[in-house]
């Protein structure tokens, strides 16, 4: 299953919730919340800074990722970012991949 890293940052709404629901609360619903969209969980942490909770999950396609990102975001608690994460077999065979590329100006 495709690997995913994400950033969240919350707005005013989410902060307020979080303090009122706690750290342990929010990773539980947000695993519940990947667990039913077929995904798995493999990190969830609090940070300081621009970005407030940094996760790692994977889910069964990408249209399933994209719901997810979209049904987060539309909430208004929280601005959620997703990557793609790539293995590096994955990278390797990108490697290998042949393609007719002309950079601008050759």
């Amino acid at each position: 299953m495709p690997m995913y890293l994400w950033q969240a940052s919350y707005t005013v709404d989410g902060a307020k919730g979080l303090q009122k629901e706690g750290g342990t609360r929010r990773r539980a619903a947000v695993q519940q919340m990947v667990e039913k969209a077929g995904g798995k969980l493999h990190a969830f942490y609090f940070a300081f800074g621009e970005t407030d909770v940094w996760g790692i999950s994977e889910f069964p396609d990408q249209t399933t990722a994209i719901g997810l990102s979209l049904a987060v975001n539309a909430s208004g608690a929280v601005a959620f970012r997703s990557t793609l994460l790539i293995t590096p077999e994955e990278m390797d065979a990108a490697i290998k991949k042949a393609v007719a590329y002309s950079p601008p100006g050759a």
